[in-house]
């Protein structure tokens, strides 16, 4: 008797253990194959390449790869002789500009005091627009000055953003062509995350859902929410041919795999001591703040690992 009890037991237990692992199983595969959720996540940021708007030598480099910077620092100096030189000659030429403009501006005054009698309307027209020209000539001179002096200022290229310096290559010596790239700066300020979530899982996902992203190699997950989701993406099949015609591919396959749709995420807290780099590969998980933490997602999350 006892050991057909005995018996019953283990039998209950073990019916019982197999009734709670595939609970939990079928809790996970419905969480792996429906919760809003992707390993194909990645730290994105603007890169803003800095070109210089005049050409020269450059002189130098103050800055070095991966330094940060603020707005508005100097990043490297052109030499400035040709360009001090070209103001020096704007200014000579405007200085004589001006004394023409004198010169014809009394002529004219002294001619228009005159009488008609003692000068024609012909001699004082001639008069008015010789004032008139010297006039134009002076004003050009000034602009060219204004011209001269805003090279001379663009001989030193500053930081247009607060940012890294990267792959820097730019070295003394090396010769600056007026608006070629030769400086990539990320921006500090525009880090955001992207997902790639299959298709069967957008269902759950809408605008201002919290979002968790685990960087590969740290602990703590960025804290986010989502921004905007895009709205479409390549279609190889939309091509046309050579008569207007759609190109549809032939081939089908018998397992349809589903497509990535990307999800931006916009950052809102860091956890301390990350330091987010473009091109970093992460987790994310996402939910809808009031849910974030109840029924199964709540649980699996629990005993999901992150990557």
């Amino acid at each position: 008797m006892r050991m057909a009890v005995g018996k019953l037991l283990r039998v209950g237990a073990t019916l019982g253990l197999l009734a709670v692992g595939g609970f939990l199983a079928f809790g996970l595969w419905r969480y792996y194959t429906e919760a809003p959720w992707t390993r194909d996540g990645r730290v994105r940021a603007e890169v803003v390449s800095v070109a210089p708007e005049i050409s020269g030598r450059v002189a130098e480099v103050r800055i070095s790869d991966n330094q940060f910077v603020h707005k508005g620092d100097v990043l490297y100096t052109i030499d400035r002789q040709d360009f001090e030189l070209n103001l020096a000659l704007a200014e000579a030429a405007a200085e004589q500009r001006s004394n023409d403009l004198s010169d014809k501006s009394s002529d004219n005054e002294r001619r228009e005091k005159l009488s008609n009698i003692a000068i024609s309307d012909a001699e004082r027209e001639h008069f008015r627009a010789a004032a008139a020209i010297a006039r134009a000539a002076q004003a050009e001179a000034a602009r060219q000055v204004d011209k001269a002096r805003l090279d001379l200022e663009r001989a030193e290229v500053r930081a247009p953003v607060s940012g890294y310096v990267t792959n820097l290559r730019l070295r003394a010596g090396d010769y600056a062509n007026k608006g070629v790239a030769n400086i990539a700066l990320i921006d500090s300020d525009s880090f955001w995350i992207v997902g790639y979530f299959e298709e069967t899982k957008m269902a759950a996902i809408h605008i201002g859902d919290r979002a968790e992203a685990a960087l590969m190699g740290y602990g703590s997950p960025v804290i986010g929410h989502v921004e905007t989701i895009a709205r479409g993406i390549s279609d190889q099949n939309g091509a046309a041919d050579g008569k207007g015609l759609a190109d549809v591919n032939p081939v089908f396959s018998w397992v349809r795999l589903a497509q990535r749709i990307p999800v931006r995420i916009h950052i809102d807290q860091v956890p301390q001591g990350v330091d987010l780099a473009a091109g970093m590969t992460c987790t994310i998980n996402v939910s809808g703040a009031e849910a974030e933490n109840s029924g199964w997602n709540g649980l699996i999350r629990r005993l999901k690992p992150w990557s």
